[in-house]
């Protein structure tokens, strides 16, 4: 799952992001809202973390162009702007939640995950089922029936973005993009190892591979 960090701030943008590839996530970093309206015309993102202050401009400003243009991501800003009224303004524009710097990376990670399973309309719960599995998204777990699975990070990031798009064609480029951070490790063939050890664990019939397409996600055997 890729998100969109827009942070301008070095130090504060470095942890944040090193944080949330912890935690299973794809992170492309913005230092300005240049970078990030064009990262936006080539990628797509399933949320974004924004700062309000940046060096070409206000974050708001730009996260109301995305409403306008339709644009319906779930969007965190970040901001050192604490009082009642730049809260009511940020949500006014378009905002889905907000954090006041400064803050506990917990608890970011904490409402990134309630963001996305708003989205995915599972609001009250972390765990994500598709057939016999059911992969924990704050616990970073996977279990098949009552089982669980250990997988390695790569393993456990792609197993969470076909979970998240179940019978749904997925290209390799569209894999490859959520599992690495750099076009140098986007080897056609390491994705395939990673397909392959994912069908040994959850049943061959699990993943189908449609030629010169990509792979669709069925689920476990149970």
């Amino acid at each position: 799952m890729k998100l969109l960090l827009l942070e301008d701030d070095d130090l504060l943008a470095e942890s944040l992001a090193e944080s949330l590839k912890d935690n299973g996530y794809r992170v492309d970093l913005a230092t300005s809202l240049r970078i990030a309206e064009a990262l936006m015309t080539t990628e797509t993102y399933a949320l974004a973390i924004m700062d309000l202050g940046l060096p070409d401009g206000s974050g708001l400003d730009l996260l109301k162009r995305w409403r306008q243009s339709g644009r319906d991501l779930p969007v965190l800003i970040l901001t050192a702007r604490d009082t009642w009224e730049d809260k009511v303004v940020g949500l006014e524009g378009g905002a889905d939640d907000y954090l006041t710097k400064p803050f506990h990376p917990d608890e970011l990670l904490l409402r990134v995950q309630a963001l996305l399973r708003r989205t995915h309309g599972n609001v009250n719960d972390s765990r994500l089922r598709v057939g016999s599995l059911t992969l924990d998204e704050q616990r970073q777990s996977v279990w098949q029936g009552e089982q669980e699975m250990t997988l390695t990070g790569a393993e456990f990031r792609m197993l969470r973005y076909f979970m998240h798009n179940p019978g749904r064609l997925l290209s390799k480029g569209q894999l490859a993009s959520h599992l690495y951070d750099n076009e140098s490790d986007r080897d056609s063939n390491v994705l395939e190892v990673h397909v392959n050890r994912l069908r040994r664990k959850l049943g061959k019939g699990a993943i189908e591979t449609r030629r010169g397409q990509g792979y669709v996600f069925i689920g476990g055997d149970g």
